[in-house]
């Protein structure tokens, strides 16, 4: 097929701006946190919102930044964590 083609879209095409190559793409977003403590108190949000909708995996990886960056309390670790240093 060429680049004139006509793909059937039940009429969609009219309101949707019909189809090009981003309906194909998968969109990637991130977030570039860049201090310290920062990053700790996302940390800490993140595990008192996951806590409540029994997200464990969330809740744990929020609990560890807090206590990477800010020597929070690992309630549920054997072992504590030692804060790493700040940012240069």
């Amino acid at each position: 097929m060429g680049t004139d083609h006509v793909l059937p879209t039940r009429g969609a095409a009219r309101y949707t701006g019909g189809l090009w190559v981003g309906k194909f793409l998968k969109t990637v977003t991130y977030q570039d946190v860049r201090e310290h403590l920062s990053s700790a108190q996302l940390g800490k949000i993140r595990g008192r919102l996951s806590r409540p909708e029994q997200f464990e995996g969330h809740t744990r990886s929020g609990d560890l930044r807090a206590a990477r960056f800010a020597g929070a309390e690992l309630p549920w670790a054997e072992m504590p964590l030692r804060p790493q240093s700040p940012c240069p």
